[in-house]
């Protein structure tokens, strides 16, 4: 593929993309959620809190139309999942959703 066309596909945050990260953390919200540490139970629910609230705001960035807004919003929330996940505070092993071993 081009550099000119490669550089077109990612150039521009379509709803086809963004439902597909909703989806995407979404999932990961959920497998996040039965999952938490319960002897680190305090900052799982931080992380998993911080996460909930950028999935949020994602979603309401997406109802105003602001796609680069809710994207951005979507890649803070999974971040939040996926340092969780590594530093072991959801017992998580999906290596599709997140930077962890199966």
């Amino acid at each position: 593929m081009s550099e000119k066309k490669i550089s077109k596909i990612n150039s521009e945050v379509t709803s086809e993309k963004l439902e597909k990260y909703f989806d995407v953390t979404g999932r990961a919200l959920k497998m996040c959620k039965a999952a938490m540490d319960k002897s680190r139970l305090k900052e799982a629910k931080d992380f998993y809190d911080m996460a909930s609230r950028y999935y949020s705001d994602a979603q309401h960035f997406q109802k105003n139309n602001d796609y680069v807004l809710a994207f951005a919003a979507l890649n803070y929330a999974h971040g939040w999942l996926d340092a969780g996940a590594r530093i072991g505070l959801f017992a998580v092993h999906d290596s599709t959703l997140f930077t962890v071993d199966d």
